[in-house]
């Protein structure tokens, strides 16, 4: 029941959409850890730039998000400005679209 409640979470995570860049957060590599306990659901997130202009607000929005898809459950979403983001984290969905929308592979420039 576990990994079902988590595939879940993870649906819903990709419906919350960066909108500086128009990928969701899961795809841009930015959700760092799920985890899933009796009714508790805790998200660690991460930003591409620690001065990321939205940082208050992505994690808001993920909150908001996963409490009206679980009504009954803790959400507690804990941001992790220590972690360095790269593209490296980017799920193969998130490198795809990136290069739809912007002409280029971010792993690749990165590198």
């Amino acid at each position: 029941m576990g990994e079902d409640i988590r595939e879940k979470v993870i649906e819903v995570l990709k419906t919350v959409v960066d909108p500086e860049i128009s990928i969701d957060v899961y795809n841009l590599g930015l959700v760092y850890d799920v985890r899933i306990e009796d009714r508790r659901i805790e998200v660690e997130l991460g930003l591409t730039s620690p001065f990321c202009p939205l940082a208050h607000i992505l994690p808001l929005q993920v909150k908001r998000r996963l409490e009206e898809s679980f009504p009954g459950y803790t959400v507690e979403v804990k941001l992790n400005l220590e972690k360095p983001w790269s593209p490296e984290m980017m799920t193969e969905e998130g490198r795809r679209r990136f290069k739809e929308l912007f002409g280029y592979d971010p792993v690749e420039a990165w590198r």
